[in-house]
């Protein structure tokens, strides 16, 4: 008698699906020298204007700590800049740059041809019903 076939873990299954997507939009934006997450920061600050790194983070649903890596590539290129608060100095505030701001405008039209291919194959719509199912049972 063999054994019932294992039921498959939804977990792994969104994990490589993640990944593969991440790869895909990583590889459309390539010619820009952006990562995705990278990108998503840019247009963050575009959408935000000068924000906490705190208040950035949170809106980019990655730990502090996790953003203040992820900027720290943008910043040594000059897309973005770090300067203390004015009401308080430990405050560190992220803006965009002008550099930020055209290689956002140099990027889009390549994460544009990323979205819409992955859009042509995945419908949005299922996307965001998923997307918010998990985040209500979180």
């Amino acid at each position: 008698m063999s054994a019932p076939s294992p039921e498959p873990c939804t977990c792994s299954a969104l994990r490589r699906a993640t990944r593969a997507l991440t790869a895909s939009y990583d590889a459309a934006l390539k010619p820009t020298g952006l990562r995705v997450t990278q990108f998503a920061i840019l247009r963050h600050l575009d959408r935000l204007g000068p924000v906490p790194v705190s208040r950035l983070a949170a809106e980019a649903a990655l730990e502090r700590t996790t953003m203040g890596r992820n900027l720290d590539p943008l910043k040594r290129r000059g897309l973005v800049a770090i300067t203390p608060g004015a009401a308080d100095p430990r405050e560190r505030r992220v803006s965009l740059t002008a550099s930020g701001r055209e290689a956002l405008a140099v990027a889009t039209p390549y994460w544009r041809e990323a979205q819409s291919r992955i859009n042509a194959r995945v419908d949005p719509a299922t996307v965001s019903a998923v997307a918010e199912a998990l985040i209500s049972a979180a």
